[in-house]
């Protein structure tokens, strides 16, 4: 519905309001809009202002549900950026828990960053995001093979066994190139009950270093401006 903004271009607050004006919000758009369909609405420290998420994105509602706002907030007395800890906060998994001997592991250039991929080998934005890894510097990228599809788990579990799973892997999501028939003890199906553990409902999605979770494919140019925004 709305288009894709950038991950801080949204508008934030912290919730300190009745609950009982978040539910006259939830019956105006019931109401009013019943095909707009919002989740995790929450008062903020601004009034007559709600955050919500629609789209996998952040967005702004006054009580009537009269108004929707999409912008970056900043309370002025300490030039705090309270999008940033509220994206953070809802959309945020603990790094260290990370199996990360369970994903297929490609070191680019000094490797310094760190990002983590849930990636499905027959997912079309999952391919177009492989390009775009390809054009990032001094990164580590950790992929966990997430077989959502049926017909991706016996592919996945050759890429796996591969004697060169980052070069099977790329090979299959860039070129088509399908990995030869192996088979070995692999971590197929505990990266799926992972995914699901950390919510992961699609692919591609993304982890950065700090935690924070993304789902969908971004630009290279995109990954770098976030890891910019998080200091990473």
């Amino acid at each position: 519905m709305l288009k894709k903004i950038g991950i801080f271009s949204l508008l934030s607050c912290v919730s300190m309001m009745s609950l009982a004006n978040v539910e006259t919000l939830k019956s105006n758009l019931n109401k009013n809009y019943p095909d707009i369909q919002v989740t995790n609405i929450q008062a903020t420290e601004m009034t007559g202002l709600y955050s919500a998420n629609l789209d996998n994105q952040i967005i702004y509602l006054d009580e009537n549900a009269e108004h929707m706002f999409i912008g970056s907030m900043v309370r002025l007395k300490d030039q705090k950026n309270l999008t940033k800890d509220l994206v953070l906060k809802q959309n945020s998994i603990d790094w260290q828990k990370l199996p990360l001997q369970d994903a297929i592991k490609t070191v680019k250039g000094n490797g310094k960053r760190q990002l983590a991929i849930f990636s499905d080998p027959n997912c079309p934005y999952c391919k177009q995001l492989e390009v775009e890894l390809d054009k990032l510097n001094d990164v580590t990228i950790y992929t966990f093979i997430y077989a959502l599809k049926p017909q991706s788990l016996a592919v996945s579990k050759q890429v796996w066994c591969d004697a060169n799973p980052s070069y099977a892997w790329k090979n299959l999501l860039q070129k088509n190139v399908q990995p030869k028939a192996k088979t070995c003890a692999n971590p197929i199906d505990r990266n799926l009950a992972l995914g699901r553990k950390l919510g992961v409902n699609g692919t591609p999605t993304l982890i950065f270093s700090n935690g924070l979770k993304m789902v969908g494919g971004r630009s290279a140019e995109d990954i770098q401006m976030i890891w910019k925004e998080l200091g990473l």
